[in-house]
């Protein structure tokens, strides 16, 4: 995800009075600092559009040396551009968005944003959990940088910054070839490889960060560098896993590919003995071949006032539909599933019945990394948390993905993503609408809050940058951990000024 502010809640936040100077200076040298303490994304944001209103800023000049255009609030597009796929975040609007054409355009947004002092943030897919795709000032949108092209001599695909999980999928279907991609059609590559990227191959050929072999990235002094192991390796090193928003904007990645054929996919949903269940599928999940990708979840639903549970997998297996059903047999012999679909199809085809939209929606989503097996105890309180939970008109979900295999292939310092050798990535995901009102939002956060650091305990104090949480606490270890230190030296090399922050970003 990219650049996706600390706040207690994930809710829509209430109108506030504007921070006084000595408030907006306080919160400056929290940012500076790194530490996030009370410093919410509409502080933030607010203080940016302290620092932009008092000026008019030249946008016609702008416009004039931009090969793409230039979007102002009241065009026809804009308020499509300027949404973000967290809506609790929309109502934070950009002074202009560019639409960048060229990686020529990108350098001048910066040049010239630099020169008018007017904040910036980089927007491809606006994805971020934490509306870290917003800004007050100028958003520099680079989805028309959506370029595909491929090297059969080689196997490199590589790909504009602009590009979606979508774009994979269109461009790569008739290569029979694909790369460690997202579920989520609308999730934008740049957002997806820079944090990480998980999907349900990533057991097989690794996280997305691992097949990256080169990106071109516009530093904050307007150069143009291109990142791969033997130039500029060190900030190659930093953007697989830590890239998004913190060193510049990105506009091209390129990829090993892999060899697809076809694939037996699965879905399967169980209403009754759960904890039976989820045992069963977590003993088959953890002796698994690396040929199979997963997502476990146990969801919570509002019927009649009660909490109403199901528990599901789903996921593909590389494999024959007869492997799949002997791999789940053991499960099968707890309980029938109230659902159960299993279908083997082309690559590709598969994946279109495992993928989600992705559209905007409200969520506030919490990750922990887990080490080997949960614990009985640890299932019970998830149950038992999904019960009491307090219910929106949407849903709340604990959830894992399966790890391990390819991932654990490279070591914690190897690049910037360092959650290696853990055996999935859980989170709790809770939904709501605007029908929900601000009370009971408050209690589901509270709830949300409480579940999350109750989970520690059974699993780890590590969280998924790409999840990226403005609620977390102690956030920079959490994400980036022992290398942590070096991600900072290589922020003050190539960004010494910190033109490229947010509420969560690298500090230098």
């Amino acid at each position: 995800m990219e650049p996706t502010s600390h706040t207690v809640s994930g809710a829509p936040r209430p109108v506030v009075a504007k921070p006084s100077r000595r408030d907006f200076l306080r919160a400056g040298a929290r940012v500076s600092l790194g530490l996030g303490v009370g410093l919410s994304s509409l502080d933030w944001l607010t203080s940016c559009t302290k620092l932009a209103d008092h000026r008019i800023a030249p946008w016609d000049e702008l416009a004039s040396k931009l090969q793409g255009a230039l979007v102002r609030p009241g065009a026809a597009s804009f308020s499509e551009l300027s949404t973000p796929w967290a809506l609790q975040y929309a109502s934070t609007i950009p002074q202009a968005i560019a639409q960048c054409r060229t990686e020529a355009d990108v350098q001048t947004c910066i040049q010239w944003a630099k020169a008018n002092s007017m904040p910036i943030v980089a927007r491809s897919g606006g994805h971020s959990y934490g509306g870290y795709s917003l800004t007050t000032g100028l958003m520099i949108n680079v989805s028309a940088l959506n370029t595909f092209t491929y090297e059969p001599t080689t196997g490199l695909a590589t790909v504009g910054s602009g590009a979606r999980n979508r774009t994979i999928f269109t461009q790569c279907k008739p290569l029979d070839r694909a790369i460690p991609h997202g579920r989520c059609y609308e999730v934008g590559v740049a957002g997806l490889v820079l944090g990480g990227g998980i999907g349900f191959d990533m057991r097989l050929h690794g996280l997305t960060c691992d097949a990256l072999r080169e990106t071109r990235i516009v530093l904050a002094d307007g150069r143009m560098l291109t990142c791969n192991e033997k130039e500029n390796a060190d900030l190659f090193w930093a953007c697989r896993g830590a890239g998004g928003g913190n060193f510049g904007i990105h506009t091209s990645f390129t990829f090993d590919t892999f060899p697809v054929g076809t694939i037996t996919t699965f879905n399967l949903v169980w209403t009754d003995r759960l904890a039976d269940t989820f045992a069963a599928i977590q003993t088959m999940t953890l002796s698994a071949p690396d040929t199979l990708g997963i997502k476990v979840s146990i969801t919570a639903q509002k019927q009649a006032g009660a909490s109403v549970l199901s528990l599901s997998i789903l996921g593909h297996f590389v494999g024959s539909e007869a492997d799949l059903r002997s791999l789940i047999a053991p499960i099968l012999t707890v309980q029938k599933p109230a659902e159960q679909t299993i279908q083997i199809a082309p690559y590709w085809d598969g994946q279109q019945l495992i993928t989600e939209e992705g559209r905007p929606e409200y969520s506030h989503e919490r990750s922990r990394f887990v080490k080997g097996q949960l614990s009985d105890e640890a299932v019970r309180q998830i149950i038992l948390n999904l019960k009491n939970w307090p219910g929106t008109s949407k849903a709340a979900t604990w959830k894992y993905f399966l790890l391990g295999g390819q991932i654990d292939a490279r070591s914690p310092t190897d690049m910037a993503f360092v959650h290696r050798g853990y055996s999935m990535l859980s989170s709790i995901e809770l939904e709501w609408t605007p029908a929900d009102d601000a009370a009971l939002l408050a209690k589901n956060e509270q709830w949300l809050t409480g579940f999350h650091n109750q989970m520690e305990a059974y699993t780890s104090s590590y969280c998924y940058q790409n999840f990226i949480d403005p609620s977390q606490e102690g956030y920079l270890q959490a994400y980036y951990g022992t290398n942590l230190p070096r991600l900072q030296a290589i922020k003050r090399k190539y960004d010494p000024e910190n033109l490229f922050n947010y509420p969560q970003s690298i500090p230098v």
